[in-house]
Parts: C-alpha cells; structure tokens; sequence
C-alpha cells in the first residue's frame, strides 16, 4: 500500500537514452535534479550545460524513467572517469592515493541519478541504478551523494557501495559529500534469493 504523500501514478517504465535523446530533453531532467538536489532555480541553466558536454564523455549511457505518458520522472548518467575531468580530479585528491589508483581505474562515474521528489520511495532510483550498472563493462561504480541523504545512503548500501571519502566538499556546494564506490556487477541485496 502507498502511503498517503505518494500519489497513485503509474510505474514508469526505464529506457536507455542516447546522447542525442538526453539532450533533447536535458531541460527537463534539470528540473529534476533542481528539486531532487534541492537547488535554487538558476542552477538548471549552467548545470544543463555540462549534462549536454558529458554525453560526449567516452562510454556514457543514460536511463530514463517516463510514465505512461512520456513523462520524464527519474534519470541517471554516466561515463567512463578520466584524469582530466573536473569530478575525477577533485575526487582523487579527496581519496588516498592508493584507492584513488585502484578505485578510479576504469571506473563509471555515475554522475546524476534523481527522481521527482513525489516519484520517490517506489523503487525508481533503485531500478535506474540497476539499468546502469547491467552489463556495464567498467571495472567500478563511482558517485558522491550529500552525507547527510540517508535515502541515497539505503540505496547505495544496498547495492554494495562503500566509504571512499567522507565530508568532501565541492566547489560551489557548501553541503559535505560522500564518495561512494562499489565493484561491478553490482548485487542488489534487498532482492531476495530463492
């Protein structure tokens, strides 16, 4: 039974975007991570513009939840991590150098996974991880999360990620961030074995 702050939709369905569908639709998946991440408004505009810039990254795939009306409710991306890149960089300096070596070798970044707060606690977050990591090739899952998101925190605990860095802090975000990681495939433990 759903609970009475969740109202009664139906499951969306996840598919695997391009580059291109991404694209096309970014506005909408901004609008999203505004409200997921709880960011002012203005965030949307510069944020949309590295989305489109990191659908050219080597090996990124995107999965998007759309209800039955083709309405975008959830999404996730990423891509293979690289020196270079803004997010590898910050986080390996975050990391020992020993895990940064092992953890950041061809690794996916997981880079955005949101859904619409109202869309939330009915398994889309933990659907659209699971398309992501299926038969992806890469040899870890990397990500940051606020610290203090316990849900994020279930759902990646769930799927075996652990503790690479601890109250980071981005650039631009005054919140403290985890850096979590877990090896590929990923196992949902909360599916039940039979």
């Amino acid at each position: 039974m759903r609970s009475a702050q969740q109202p009664d939709i139906c499951d969306p369905h996840i598919q695997r975007w391009t580059g291109g569908q991404f694209a096309a639709r970014v506005d909408e998946a901004m609008d999203i991570y505004i409200l997921a991440m709880q960011y002012p408004d203005y965030t949307g505009t510069q944020r949309a513009v590295t989305a489109r810039r990191h659908t050219k990254n080597d090996g990124f795939e995107c999965r998007a939840a759309l209800d039955d009306d083709g309405t975008l409710v959830g999404f996730g991306y990423g891509y293979t991590t690289k020196p270079g890149q803004w997010w590898h960089d910050l986080v390996r300096k975050a990391m020992t150098p020993e895990a940064g070596a092992d953890w950041l070798r061809e690794s996916f970044e997981l880079s955005e996974l949101h859904v619409r707060p109202e869309h939330q606690g009915r398994g889309i977050g933990r659907r659209l991880l699971a398309s992501l990591a299926d038969g992806n090739p890469h040899r870890a899952m990397l990500l940051s999360t606020p610290d203090a998101d316990p849900r994020a925190f279930q759902l990646y605990r769930r799927f075996g990620f652990v503790d690479l860095a601890r109250h980071y802090l981005f650039p631009g975000d005054a919140r403290p961030f985890a850096v979590l990681g877990a090896r590929l495939p990923l196992v949902d433990t909360s599916v039940e074995r039979g």
